[in-house]
């Protein structure tokens, strides 16, 4: 594959999220709604008391996360800006444990004030704590006048 690519900074990876955080609020919402009504002071009093606020909020959205990421290489706002994660060193499909070590660095990244996902925006590969933890990059097909990305292994193809 000779494809030239570049790694996505910080800016768009935030425009991305966003496109994602809306769409997890859209799924989530009308569930909340469907098991608990639409009375906010009654949801915001018993939030995480119960089992299925931790499936709602926290289990569903990482199987949709993982999914993606697993049949994709990205959430639908990473497809929206052209990115995809890959293998950082290969460039190649991440693991399932790859990607599972990148959505548990998302806690490790948000903890000290966020700021393993700040760090995209000073990282050479643009890479946040997450990326680096789970050995991956954030990648796009290369716009004109930027630096294409170098991958340091062969890459190979497990087809």
């Amino acid at each position: 594959m000779n494809e030239e690519l570049e790694y996505v900074g910080f800016w768009l990876r935030v425009w991305a999220a966003l496109i994602d955080t809306l769409l997890v609020l859209l799924m989530t919402l009308p569930l909340v709604a469907l098991f608990y009504g639409w009375d906010l002071d009654k949801l915001a009093s018993s939030s995480g008391e119960r089992p299925l606020d931790l499936i709602i909020n926290w289990v569903l959205p990482a199987i949709a996360v993982l999914l993606f990421w697993h049949y994709r290489q990205a959430t639908p706002g990473k497809m929206v800006i052209g990115a995809r994660i890959v293998d950082a060193g290969t460039g190649a499909k991440p693991s399932t444990g790859q990607n599972i070590g990148r959505y548990l660095g998302y806690f490790v990244s948000i903890v000290p004030f966020c700021l393993g996902l700040l760090w995209v925006g000073w990282d050479a590969r643009k890479q946040g704590w997450h990326d680096k933890l789970a050995g991956t990059v954030v990648v796009r097909n290369r716009r004109r006048g930027t630096e294409s990305v170098r991958f340091t292994t062969e890459r190979t193809d497990p087809h």
